[in-house]
């Protein structure tokens, strides 16, 4: 389970512009919010920096 909808949410944005963010596509976005796909350490890193965290909290730190 991962937190990448959540805080995706809190900052307002679309998957669309969270993938162009992390230089993903939005599908990747999609299927990582529905824990369909377990992205690399470097996806990982891309994502939380688009997303303004860390990786902690994004994927590993429960509430």
């Amino acid at each position: 389970m991962n937190k990448v909808k959540e805080f995706r949410k809190i900052l307002g944005i679309s998957q669309l512009t969270l993938s162009q963010k992390a230089g993903v596509s939005r599908q990747t976005i999609n299927l990582i919010e529905n824990n369909k796909y377990n992205p690399s350490l470097e996806i990982c890193i891309k994502i939380a920096k688009a997303l303004n965290t860390d990786l902690n909290a994004l994927f590993w730190e429960k509430n």
